[in-house]
Parts: structure tokens; C-alpha cells; sequence
């Protein structure tokens, strides 16, 4: 568990950079998923009908198109034991083979959908190249808007969890327990338990529904994850310091040997002095 103390001079700077690519992510990831909700019915059947090509690449199997419309009216990303069970396939592992397939029959006709595995599940998105035409068409807010003070408390929970609210005020510089509650709220961050510290304070970290909002597979995905995940290391001179005071420590102890044992030397002088001055 992270202290205050041990944050470095860079931990506001790396926050702002990090609540930054959040937003950024927020901003792309409401038009990348964005899911067109309805069912398509053939006027004259009632039979899908897929693109023509190459049969190898193109072809869906009934076991591909149950999945497909399985994924395409999903609200949410599904895990493939829920699509196994939707479709009504034989387990899990057939559905993510049958997911496999349909990727690579939606990629090989340029389809504007592509399946996206997210958090534990998969979902069906609209290519990310389409963003912008599918913000004008559809004009509906973003899935999440969070403030800039939301959005930075937010950045210093994933990127620190799990963590506590003192420690996220020290790098905010500013109280958060209504941006924690606004977080909470919306299901992005929860108490993850308890720290051993004084009081036992709450520990906070980021939920499943986060990454499912912002098309993240883990918390690996994040950007800059690596470097701003990173925990500050003791400073070398701090470890330099430590290991003087270890080496000092066995030459003080010989010092008050020596000091002891001349002491005890002038005694027995002192003792004979006294024995010559009787004699």
C-alpha cells in the first residue's frame, strides 16, 4: 500500500496525463461500441442475408449467425458460456471458436463491425473508423461524461489502485469524497477492502463496468499503464544512507568493547598502585 510520502514529484503531472488519455478514451469509446440496436427482417423471408464472396472467408454456418445475432442486440458484452447458452451451443469453447470465424468472415468483407473482447465478455462494435459519421447521424450524449475533477480522481484510481482517499487527496491536493461518491455511483469504482493502516481506512479501486465502458480487455490495455502503474522506487541515496549505518553499526560495537575492556585494565592499575602504596 501506497503512503502519501512515497508519491515523487511527477505523481500530479503523471495524473493530469493519465485523466487525459481517460478522457480521451471516453471520448472514442461511446462512438467505437456504438451498437446499432435493431433487428434486420427481409421483406420477402426471414432469412439473413450475408455478403457475397469467397466461401471459404464469407460463409456463415447457422451456429455463426445464431452467435452474430446473439452479439449484434446485446446491451453488453457477453462471456462466451452466456453466448454458448443464448445460441445454444455445446460449451463455452465453441463459442469462442465460432467468435474466432466470425472476425475473421467480418473482416475478410470489410463489415463495419468487428467483435471486441471486453473485460470478461465480448461485444460487438462498430469499427472506430466510423465514429465520426455515426456521432453526426445518431446525435445522442456520450454513454459517460465525467468532469475534469471526476475524470482525474477516476485516472488516480486506476492507475494507483487500490488506494485510499487520503492518499488520492494528497496527489489531488483537494478533498474527493464527492468525486469517489460520483464514481461510485455511476459503477466505475467500488471499495475493494480495507488498508492495515491506522484506522483501517478504505481501499478503492476501478470495476468491471469500467472496463467494459472505456473497451478495455484488463487494466494492462491502459495507456502509459506501464510506466504510471509503476511504483516509485527508495531513492538511492535513502539506500546508500541505510547501508552506512549498517556497516557503522559493528564498529560502534567494537569501540565500546575496546572502551570496556581498557577500562578494565585501569582498574586492575589502579588496584596495584594501591597494593605497592600499603607494601
Amino acid at each position: 500500500m501506497l503512503h502519501s510520502s512515497s508519491y515523487h514529484t511527477g505523481s500530479i503531472d503523471r495524473t493530469v496525463a493519465a485523466s487525459a488519455r481517460l478522457t480521451s478514451i471516453a471520448r472514442q469509446s461511446s462512438a467505437n461500441a456504438f451498437r446499432w440496436n435493431f433487428l434486420i427482417r427481409s421483406a420477402q423471408n426471414d432469412q439473413l442475408q450475408f455478403h457475397s464472396g469467397p466461401e471459404v472467408e464469407t460463409r456463415r454456418t447457422v451456429k455463426m449467425a445464431k452467435v452474430e445475432a446473439v452479439l449484434f442486440v446485446a446491451d453488453s458484452a457477453l462471456s462466451t458460456r452466456k453466448i454458448a447458452q443464448l445460441a445454444t451451443l455445446a460449451n463455452a469453447s465453441e463459442a469462442k471458436e465460432l467468435i474466432d470465424q466470425l472476425n475473421a468472415a467480418l473482416e475478410a468483407t470489410h463489415s463495419a463491425f468487428h467483435i471486441k473482447r471486453v473485460a470478461t465478455g465480448y461485444q460487438m462494435m462498430t469499427q472506430p473508423q466510423f465514429s465520426f459519421w455515426l456521432n453526426k447521424l445518431h446525435q445522442r450524449q456520450a454513454a459517460l461524461k465525467l468532469s475534469a475533477p471526476a475524470m482525474e480522481t477516476l485516472a488516480i484510481v486506476v492507475y494507483r489502485q487500490p488506494i485510499t482517499r487520503a492518499d488520492i487527496e494528497s496527489i489531488r491536493g483537494v478533498q474527493s469524497a464527492e468525486m469517489l461518491k460520483q464514481l461510485m455511483d455511476r459503477g466505475l469504482v467500488r471499495i475493494g477492502g480495507k488498508d492495515d493502516s491506522l484506522g483501517r481506512p478504505f481501499l478503492y479501486e476501478s470495476t468491471r463496468k469500467f472496463l467494459e465502458i472505456f473497451g478495455l480487455k484488463n487494466l494492462d490495455d491502459l495507456p502509459m499503464g506501464e510506466a504510471l502503474r509503476t511504483r516509485p522506487e527508495p531513492s538511492k541515496k535513502t539506500s546508500e544512507t541505510s547501508e552506512e549505518e549498517t556497516e557503522l553499526e559493528p564498529a560502534v560495537e567494537e569501540v565500546s568493547e575496546v572502551t570496556e575492556s581498557a577500562g578494565v585494565v585501569e582498574d586492575n592499575g589502579e588496584e596495584e598502585d594501591e597494593d605497592l602504596s600499603a607494601a
